[in-house]
């Protein structure tokens, strides 16, 4: 099944899942998904929000997420379809909660470390990325956004990040 050409933006779960048809990039979508987010994270911080606002938001986005893209895969009886980027949307949210500078600069490190991790899925990520549900498609970022944030954190506290 080519994924590409079998699906509609007109449905609202496949608008969704794929961050607004952003996960239909002819080339890396994941990474796509994650520079959608970006402004609108860029942005947010520029107003230096207290995070724990968001975690009721990314919980309630993580959920429906899970949900929806499990409805995905039994439908279509496709795993972890490419298209779905809101996995990377919600890591790099999760990300981004440990943000210590609003600047450029910190963003792209964050942004650098995430895609990092997602790549390579140091475990549990690489436990959830193989469920066979839809809660692992989502999951597994999740854990890439609290290594990419953890390290990004850890970086800032020893001064290694101080730009």
């Amino acid at each position: 099944m080519n994924e590409k050409k079998s699906f509609s933006l007109k449905e609202p779960t496949v608008f969704f899942l794929s961050f607004c048809g952003v996960g239909f990039a002819p080339k890396a979508p994941g990474t796509m998904g994650t520079l959608a987010i970006m402004p609108v994270l860029y942005t947010l911080a520029q107003f230096n929000p207290p995070f724990i606002l968001f975690i009721p938001f990314i919980t309630l986005a993580t959920i429906f997420s899970c949900f929806l893209a499990h409805h995905v895969e039994q439908k279509y009886g496709l795993h972890d379809p490419q298209w779905i980027v809101m996995d990377e949307v919600i890591g790099m949210s999760v990300a981004w909660l440990f943000i210590k500078d609003a600047g450029v600069a910190h963003h792209l490190i964050l942004f650098v470390l995430f895609r990092f991790f997602d790549i390579i899925k140091v475990w549990p990520a690489s436990y959830f990325d193989k469920l066979k549900h839809g809660s692992g498609i989502i999951i597994d970022d999740i854990v890439s956004g609290i290594y990419a944030g953890a390290i990004y954190a850890t970086l800032f506290h020893f001064g290694l990040i101080s730009f």
